[in-house]
This record gives structure tokens, sequence and C-alpha cells, in this order.
């Protein structure tokens, strides 16, 4: 049987739970799937996901840099824009932006310097 890929989730490095679910849960409204911990004093590991985005977000210094960006094909961009914004989430208030390829996109940045770029391509 060739390879099929059937999923694709990013990492993104966290270093504060409490400022982490404060973004992606409370802020975003993503849904906490799963944590794992090896013990009490270890790093955190959890998975969280939205309309079709999962992502895994981890404590341990050896799965990946912060700073990376995810790149989210999306639809319904002005209501998710109206959502989040409605939060007065005082940290960011992101706004949309038309790209120079037919397209919307509203980036975000989390607490730790990772990015989602919320992009809607034009139905024209």
């Amino acid at each position: 049987m060739p390879l099929q890929v059937t999923a694709t989730i990013p990492i993104f490095r966290i270093f504060d739970v409490a400022k982490a679910k404060a973004f992606y849960v409370d802020f975003l409204g993503f849904t906490v799937d799963w944590e794992h911990r090896f013990d009490a004093a270890a790093p955190l590991y959890m998975q969280i996901s939205r309309a079709g985005l999962t992502l895994h977000l981890s404590e341990h210094h050896g799965d990946c840099c912060p700073g990376s960006t995810v790149f989210a094909r999306v639809t319904g961009l002005t209501e998710f824009h109206a959502e989040i914004t409605a939060k007065g989430y005082g940290y960011l208030r992101p706004g949309i932006e038309n790209t120079f390829y037919q397209s919307r996109c509203m980036q975000v940045i989390d607490p730790f310097g990772n990015r989602i770029r919320f992009n809607e391509f034009d139905e024209k």
C-alpha cells in the first residue's frame, strides 16, 4: 500500500500552561482534547483542536523551537474575527488583511511567539 498521510499536526513550544490555555482555549476557542505528563513534575504535552485544526502544545524543550508559523486555510474568517474580537483579549487584537494572492488573512501570535495565519481565499 502506498504511503498516505492521514493528518498533519504541528507542534508549538509553550513555556506557561496557564498563558497557553488563556490564549488557545479562552481567546481562540480551542478545546483541550487531552493532556499528558510523565509525572507531576514533568513538562506538559497536550492536544488542542478547533474546526478541523489540531495542534500539539509542548513544554518539552526538545520537541520544537518557539516562533513557528502554521498556515491554515479556513472559511468563515469574518465571523471568527468578530468572535475573538468580542472577547476583549488584552494582549492581541488581530485584524484581517488582504493578501497579494487573492485571499484575506488574520494572523494571531501566541504568548510564546508562535503564529497561526488563518487564510480565507476569495471564491472568485
